[in-house]
């Protein structure tokens, strides 16, 4: 398993976050925890190190309005994946937060094993949510897939194609001359578009408008 380098969390809950860090570090004891209580310490640690894998998000850290903290670091380091780490677990705010950009959305009720499987996920490109949440999605998403197609950007649209393919982040990246990271940050918008959560489920979600890679060929 490679580890990640850095991983920020912010949340003002002190049990909370040594509870979840007292698992996570024996779990990736190679990656180097940073850790905010507030907005201003975490737009320091953010500042400092945006070259961060992750950012572990409470919603109600001290100085957040809402959703703007999310907004702002999907905006000025996009980077950075955002796993939202929340008391609320409704839908509502959950979808929010999927559709401002979040990769993946963990209860604070979640158990730490599991929370550490939905860090993995994310790091892996894919997008984790809560499973009672996946459940009530799957029946709306079958009827606008062709709109949610519509809605990638070109780039975005070829890299999907890409991984119609099979191709692996890292040949992509090099064909595309972009790191990999750029790739793992275009594949959790691509997901999160389509409303999966990883390239087997985005591949056959496609699969139904039979796509093709027409439209992509260059002079």
């Amino acid at each position: 398993m490679i580890q990640p380098e850095k991983i920020i969390i912010a949340d003002d809950h002190p049990l909370f976050r040594q509870a979840l860090l007292g698992t996570l570090k024996a779990k990736l004891n190679q990656t180097q925890w940073l850790e905010a209580e507030t907005i201003d310490q975490l737009e320091q640690q953010l500042q400092a190190n945006n070259d961060s894998d992750l950012l572990l998000l409470d919603l109600n850290i001290p100085g957040a309005h809402g959703f703007n903290t999310l907004i702002h670091v999907r905006n000025h380091f996009p980077q950075i994946p955002v796993v939202v780490v929340s008391a609320h677990e409704d839908h509502s705010t959950i979808s929010q937060a999927m559709s401002y950009g979040a990769a993946g959305f963990v209860p604070k009720s979640t158990p730490v094993d599991d929370i550490f499987t939905a860090i993995m996920a994310v790091l892996s490109g894919d997008v984790w949510l809560p499973e009672s949440f996946q459940g009530a999605q799957t029946d709306s998403n079958n009827g606008d897939i062709a709109e949610r197609v519509a809605s990638l950007t070109q780039q975005q649209y070829r890299i999907l194609m890409m991984f119609a393919q099979g191709l692996l982040n890292k040949q992509i990246a090099y064909d595309l001359n972009v790191s990999e990271a750029t790739i793992k940050a275009h594949a959790t918008a691509i997901f999160r578009k389509l409303d999966v959560r990883n390239r087997t489920q985005a591949v056959i979600a496609i699969s139904q408008l039979d796509l093709t890679e027409a439209g992509f060929e260059t002079k």
